[in-house]
């Protein structure tokens, strides 16, 4: 469809150059290799979504799912789901209680985040304060309103020493919502169901209270108000007030309809129904600032030439074998085409931008295979893909400098085996470029999100501008092939026992166990490395199946675009004219001069 609105340096982003080729050839056994992997995800999904309090009885009792409200106030299509299986502290509930991700509402980009009110009834449970602390970071990091969902009973008070305290618990949000005010951010809020204490404070730090009819918020539910002279223990008489406070609030609990829309006002509507609740977010959702999407768009937005589903050909569940990193953008990028920042420097990175959905985006991936002639440093061994060497670092803080300038969004997509090591690599300056790329992260102050498509390890991790950035990480994303850890299985084994072999061999011992202890090592390593483990314990946000990398980053950038909190006018933007500069002057030599000669 042709936009009513024109577009800023055609010359630059209409027709960029063309990336990737058709798949010759569907590797069945790979893509089999990484269903399966998703088949595990998939049904860590659904065994939360069917555990807890049946969706049957939810329903007789006159109430929806989390998950059916999110289903009727997302537009279909757009949910990216976020920490479906977060799980940090295995709590016996098998998640944390919530439900959350990137949707669109009324046609706009929000975070949304739902009390799962099939467990506990929404209570507060451990795990459940640094899930909605990783939501709201991530309004904050998009500058994107935050929907709220809430359905929650308080504190579930046999785990409350996991739940109340400590620097991240069940007080932290309520100053996070305000964070979030004060930036200028609103937090919208549908209030369902019984809401005392932790519940309460839910339901009155956000911006816009939406109440269903038979909704309540307090300070206190029965329990607290009936328990608030405790002698320190309970006899008859304690427990027959608690009973009587009990029946009380049981028919008329504390802070009703009655109490908070007709008397305080905090309730700004008053819903009679699941759906009409759901309404009224979308309606303030509506009235929301936001820009028209074509205010930033430099292109009509394509979707790629090839297929996503290519990718499960393309990445090797097989950790050692390589592949053509452009194949993999080919497959991400609109129209499958780019423009690369330096190519013929910092070998092993990719550095460039692409459009997304018509926006323009910076990209940053490592390369794989074999680096002949490099690095440039030392002739003692040759450059290997996934690795980092003294120009690939200097080349990323340089792209991050100009997307900077250019509010430029960056998306990076990490398959690291770490940065190089050794007196060669120190005398070439690796430890400092490496904290050099920190810093040029941490100085930007523009949004970023991360892939770790399959290895994620060592410093090189977080240097790749991982979740570890938290002033610009929005969230990090994993796949059947994802591997985290600070070094390989075998490579921690022989860090750990080699000078133990050393001892057994001299005393005259069998090594036999050392050796097994060598190899359980190996093998918890490899358990605590791989894509399920990698998503309950939060080292990414989400483990997303292959075909839907692309659905992410269309979120991310579109959500990112929706209201900047800084813009660059496209044409004053220096980092495609680098770009272009940079090929027609060193690469391909066709300057003017050049011509003329």
């Amino acid at each position: 469809m042709v936009s009513e609105f024109g577009y800023s340096m055609p010359r630059y982003f209409t027709k960029m150059d063309d990336l990737g080729n058709a798949l010759k050839k569907v590797n069945t056994k790979n893509a089999e290799e990484l269903l399966a992997v998703e088949a595990e995800i998939d049904a860590e999904v659904e065994r939360i979504k069917t555990g807890g309090k049946p969706t049957e009885k939810v329903n007789a009792g006159g109430e929806w799912t989390a998950w059916q409200r999110i289903d009727y106030l997302v537009e279909p299509g757009t949910w990216c789901p976020l920490h479906t299986i977060y799980d940090p502290t295995a709590n016996e509930e098998g998640t944390t209680g919530v439900i959350d991700g990137l949707g669109k509402v009324n046609g706009k980009w929000v975070v949304v985040i739902a009390s799962d009110n099939k467990y506990v009834a929404g209570a507060w449970i451990p795990g459940q304060a640094d899930n909605i602390t990783r939501v709201t970071d991530i309004a904050k990091r998009m500058n994107l309103p935050l929907v709220w969902i809430l359905n929650c009973s308080g504190v579930k008070l046999s785990d409350q020493e996991q739940v109340y305290a400590n620097r991240i618990g069940g007080g932290t949000p309520f100053y996070r919502h305000n964070e979030l005010e004060q930036l200028g951010l609103p937090v919208i809020v549908g209030i369902y169901g019984t809401n005392p204490a932790g519940g309460g404070y839910h339901s009155i730090s956000p911006t816009i209270l939406i109440a269903h009819k038979n909704a309540n918020m307090a300070v206190g539910g029965a329990g607290i108000v009936g328990g608030m002279s405790p002698k320190g223990y309970i006899d008859e008489e304690a427990a027959q007030s608690l009973i009587d406070a009990t029946r009380k609030f049981k028919s008329t609990p504390p802070g009703r309809v009655e109490i908070h829309h007709g008397v305080t006002g905090f309730f700004r509507e008053v819903a009679e129904s699941e759906e009409e609740v759901l309404d009224a977010i979308k309606k303030y959702v509506g009235a929301l600032p936001s820009y028209n999407p074509e205010f930033f768009r430099v292109a009509t937005p394509a979707e790629p030439k090839f297929s996503g589903e290519d990718l499960r050909s393309i990445v090797p569940a097989n950790q050692k074998r390589g592949y053509d990193i452009y194949e993999v953008l080919a497959r991400l990028f609109d129209n499958s085409e780019h423009k690369e920042y330096k190519p013929d420097y910092g070998l092993e990175m990719y550095t460039g931008i692409a459009k997304i959905d018509g926006f323009l985006c910076g990209f940053v991936a490592n390369k794989q295979g074999i680096l002949k002639n490099y690095p440039e440093y030392t002739k003692e061994y040759i450059g290997v893909g996934g690795k980092l060497y003294h120009q690939g670092l200097i080349k990323m803080s340089e792209f991050v400098t100009l997307c900077n300038r250019d509010k430029l969004p960056i998306v990076w997509i990490q398959d690291t085996t770490g940065i190089d090591v050794g007196d060669i690599a120190e005398s070439a300056e690796l430890l400092g470029l490496g904290q050099s790329l920190i810093y040029s992260i941490q100085n930007s102050d523009i949004p970023q999100m991360e892939i770790t498509l399959r290895k994620g390890t060592a410093a090189a991790h977080y240097v790749l501008g991982g979740p570890q950035g938290a002033k610009t990480n929005a969230f990090s994303l994993g796949t059947a092939t994802t591997e985290i850890n600070v070094m390989h299985g075998e490579t921690a084994a022989a860090a750990m026992y080699s000078r133990r072999l050393v001892k057994d061999q001299d005393s005259g011992k069998s090594l036999d166990g050392t050796i097994a202890k060598m190899n359980e090592l190996i093998q918890t390593y490899a358990e605590n490395s791989r894509p399920v483990y990698c998503a309950k314990k939060g080292f990414v946000d989400e483990v997303v199946k292959m075909p839907a990398l692309r659905n992410y980053i269309k979120a991310f950038v579109g959500g990112v675009y929706q209201n900047p909190k800084s813009i660059c006018p496209v044409h004053q933007m220096v980092t495609p004219r680098v770009i272009k500069d940079h090929m027609d002057v060193y690469v391909n030599k066709c300057t003017e001069r050049e011509r003329e000669v």
